[in-house]
């Protein structure tokens, strides 16, 4: 595969990697949030709820970065099954990313804010491109 491919797909990991340690990096966007929808929670219990999310979040983030990792590896070694595989996990980032983006919880609000959710879409972006350029057949020379 191309170098933009490569490109594309380390592109795509850093994304993930840095959408899913920014939550650890602000965890009052998370509480404030919580607070938002549900102001009757005590301290302790936006404390747990920031606590879950967070889980909750690395272990997205964890499987994203194996997704990619595991993309990265396949197309390195030619694999022709790469487009497809590559595309499936496409289709499932996309489908977590916007869930946390639009799925509202109990308070009526999203369950997430939307910045975490807007974040969890920047890999798919790179994930499009390089599955974009996968399917696209060189001319034969």
């Amino acid at each position: 595969m191309s170098g933009r491919v490569q490109a594309a797909l380390g592109t795509g990991l850093v994304l993930t990697v840095a959408a899913a340690v920014y939550p650890f990096a602000d965890r009052d966007l998370l509480a404030g949030h919580i607070r938002a929808g549900y102001p009757a929670y005590t301290g302790a219990q936006v404390d747990q709820a920031v606590s879950t999310s967070l889980v909750l979040l690395a272990v997205v983030g964890a499987l994203g970065v194996l997704g990619w990792l595991a993309t990265i590896g396949v197309v390195r070694a030619g694999k022709r099954w790469a487009p497809p595989a590559a595309s499936v996990l496409l289709v499932l980032g996309a489908g977590v990313a916007l869930t946390v983006l639009l799925v509202r919880d109990t308070s009526g609000d999203t369950g997430f804010p939307a910045v975490l959710g807007w974040a969890g879409l920047a890999p798919c972006v790179a994930g499009v491109v390089a599955v974009g350029l996968m399917w696209t057949r060189r001319p034969a020379r």
